[in-house]
């Protein structure tokens, strides 16, 4: 699933294609993954893509214009189209004479003449008109952005939880847009066993792991994300950064620090990649990993 990096790249090259275009006219296909589709057929038309951000995850389309829902135009302020790219999710102008592929389930008719196209084959992605209210309250449950959180901030995050680091780093309500890549990547590089409860965590190594966090995203960023299997660019090329990848994906390969085989444990459901040398598991962690002694039955010997 696209996280950070991925989301940013797109965000990037939609902004430079996209920005101050204006949507003539919406198509929708199947729109099980669409929050109100008549709400996206009914406002979209008439107004301005302003800019495309990031939100975490998610990326914005900032609207802006009149609007002509129920009929009547009307100004259109703190409006935007939310869109969540799932597993197998992209988006990306056309020129509007090219077919589109069997996947794609909206198109946005642009000024310009192209179409804004979004295709997704598994449709598990998600994408919402959300306005005023309703738009501060969608954003609203979501946590700091790793990429401005402060060293202070970081700090008090991590002491006020007690789950697991990689837990908390997963957690959108506590710092949205890190995903099991770059969680894995920073506590690999911070020698941080996924395991450690957050609080536990010293200052000095809260340092240490946001600044891994941070420097992770931006060269991932730089190198447009990680391609592992869907993910592509507004100009449709895959990302660079998965050649960089220390931990996650490489169970019972070397360590790039030690040469210890990189393991895998399950944390917060999902599969965490790290190496048991330079990250070493916490006592409590590193006693339920001892075996057992196999029992073995004493038998009183049979009467003559």
């Amino acid at each position: 699933m696209p996280e950070l990096p991925e989301v940013e790249t797109l965000a990037r090259g939609l902004q430079r294609t996209i920005a101050g275009r204006r949507i003539v006219s919406v198509t929708l296909g199947k729109t099980d993954f669409i929050d109100n589709p008549s709400a996206l057929e009914e406002f979209l038309p008439g107004l301005s893509i302003e800019r495309v951000e990031r939100f975490g995850k998610f990326m914005l389309l900032r609207l802006g214009g009149e609007a002509s829902g129920n009929g009547t135009a009307h100004s259109v302020s703190a409006a935007s189209l939310l869109v969540h790219l799932g597993m197998t999710g992209h988006m990306a102008p056309q020129p509007a004479a090219e077919p589109f592929s069997k996947h794609t389930h909206a198109r946005f008719l642009l000024d310009d003449g192209c179409e804004l196209r979004y295709t997704d084959p598994r449709r598990f992605g998600r994408m919402a008109y959300l306005a005023g209210e309703k738009l501060l309250a969608e954003l609203g449950r979501f946590g700091v952005d790793p990429l401005e959180v402060s060293e202070l901030e970081f700090g008090a995050l991590l002491k006020s939880h007690k789950s697991r680091i990689k837990a908390l780093l997963l957690d959108q309500s506590a710092l949205r847009g890190v995903g099991n890549i770059y969680a894995d990547e920073s506590l690999w590089r911070a020698k941080i066993h996924p395991k450690r409860i957050a609080a536990t965590i010293s200052q000095g190594v809260s340092r240490k792991l946001r600044k891994a966090l941070q420097d992770i995203l931006r060269e991932a960023i730089a190198l447009r994300g990680s391609s592992i299997s869907d993910f592509l660019d507004a100009q449709g090329q895959p990302g660079e950064y998965q050649r960089r990848h220390r931990a996650y994906g490489r169970e019972a390969k070397p360590c790039y620090r030690c040469k210890t085989p990189i393991r895998r444990v399950i944390v917060a459901g999902r599969s965490s990649y790290f190496c048991p040398k330079c990250q070493p598991a916490p006592k409590s962690v590193k006693h339920k990993l001892k075996r057992r002694k196999p029992v073995t039955s004493r038998r009183k010997p049979a009467s003559q």
